[in-house]
């Protein structure tokens, strides 16, 4: 089979790690939410989770100082939700209130859950020593939580300018000899 180049620009559709998620994060009183793709399991227990978040996101801000938040993982029925949180700035807006999305308390942190989201993961800065030179957080999950109704949640998967995968069937291949 021949193979042939392929642009650098479209990488990133490629190798898209996992769900998109929302972000929530809270400073004085006021929560915000972003949408994010760019994150990576990075240990089993505890989990630790590594995240992108640019440095002109209002979340990069309210995460470096606070350094807590709630990684929420919505399904494809929030889909339109989730790229107008991702289209829009919580500067300027109640992210919340615009696109209808309900705050629910955390256990462990201040930042709220998204309640409308399968899971949410309240999250801590663990480390930040690459977030000067590559905005990269790593995150403890403190706390997990999911909703026991949705059996077979269809996250969506981001592959780059506007179009989404949709997790779909489960394959279960043996992974350890007996």
């Amino acid at each position: 089979m021949a193979k042939r180049s392929y642009p650098l620009s479209k990488v990133y559709g490629l190798l898209e790690p996992g769900p998109v998620v929302m972000v929530t994060t809270a400073l004085k009183g006021e929560a915000n939410i972003m949408t994010l793709s760019w994150h990576t399991m990075m240990e089993f227990e505890p989990p630790i989770v590594g995240c992108v978040i640019s440095n002109r996101n209002h979340t990069f801000n309210i995460l470096k100082a606070t350094k807590e938040c709630v990684i929420n993982i919505p399904t494809v029925e929030l889909a339109e939700k989730v790229v107008g949180v991702g289209n829009s700035s919580g500067r300027k807006i109640d992210k919340f209130t615009i696109f209808g999305l309900t705050q629910a308390p955390a256990s462990r942190i201040k930042a709220p859950l998204i309640a409308e989201c399968y899971a949410n993961l309240e999250c801590r800065v663990i480390d930040a020593r690459m977030v000067a030179k590559y905005n990269f957080f790593i995150l403890e999950v403190l706390k997990a939580w999911i909703n026991p109704a949705k059996k077979d949640p269809r996250t969506i998967h981001h592959r780059g300018r506007g179009t989404f995968m949709v997790a779909g069937e489960a394959l279960t291949v043996p992974s350890r000899m007996k």
